[in-house]
């Protein structure tokens, strides 16, 4: 079996764990997710999102410009692969260390945090696209890359409708306009809330931050090469 067709092989099992019944400590935890953020003032809903959204699309116009230089036009699938992987080990050590800074900084810096790695988030997925040979400048090509940070990033609920729009990208970009900003926040803040919270933590936080940013970066990475793969290869088919 050739290096591709491993890969696909790969993103289907991937595929197939993305799409799994969630646990019943998930479910419960979504619960809970839920019943808070019902008792939070829609106001505070609408701020959070246009905040959150306003940061995003800053991040990716200057994502954009720092985008990956190398010509690579003449790599392989499997060479590809292999400088996404090191971009994935170079990032992961500037989230770390990004991490450890901030959450030994206490309350204000470990508020900086959030803007801060999400930027580091934000670049690693323009490399990424870059070096398997998307452009960045197209607006399609930017929406894609924020579905892949809310498959990443997001519960079970929307896990299948997100991973149907990416794998059928090719159609699905003609139909998709804009990103639906209230479950992107949402789903993002309630995935990372309880890590960031620690991260604030006098003693602690600079040892979860390093380690937190870590693996997140980590599963940004592996969910990123899979919605490639994905869209890849079902162009093949």
């Amino acid at each position: 079996m050739n290096y591709e067709a491993q890969m696909e092989e790969e993103a289907r099992r991937w595929k197939h764990k993305q799409l799994r019944k969630p646990s019943l400590l998930e479910r419960s935890s979504k619960k809970a997710q839920v019943k808070i953020n019902n008792l939070i003032p829609e106001k505070v809903h609408q701020t959070i999102t246009e905040s959150i959204k306003k940061m995003v699309q800053a991040t990716l116009i200057g994502s954009n410009i720092t985008t990956f230089p190398k010509k690579i036009e003449n790599h392989t699938f499997e060479e590809r692969e292999m400088l996404v992987k090191k971009s994935l080990e170079t990032f992961k050590k500037t989230a770390a260390i990004e991490g450890a800074s901030t959450g030994a900084g206490g309350l204000l810096l470990g508020l900086a945090d959030f803007p801060l790695f999400l930027s580091i988030k934000m670049k690693f997925l323009f490399e990424v696209a870059s070096i398997y040979g998307y452009n960045t400048k197209e607006y399609e090509e930017r929406l894609f890359l924020l579905y892949v940070f809310q498959l990443a990033f997001s519960s079970e609920t929307h896990k299948e409708e997100t991973l149907e729009k990416i794998e059928n990208w090719e159609t699905k970009k003609h139909e998709i306009k804009d990103l639906d900003w209230r479950i992107f926040q949402q789903e993002y803040r309630d995935y990372i809330d309880l890590v960031k919270l620690m991260q604030i933590l006098p003693g602690i936080g600079a040892v979860v931050g390093g380690v937190a940013n870590y693996h997140l970066v980590q599963q940004l990475g592996e969910c990123a090469m899979n919605c490639y793969r994905l869209r890849i290869f079902s162009n093949h088919s």
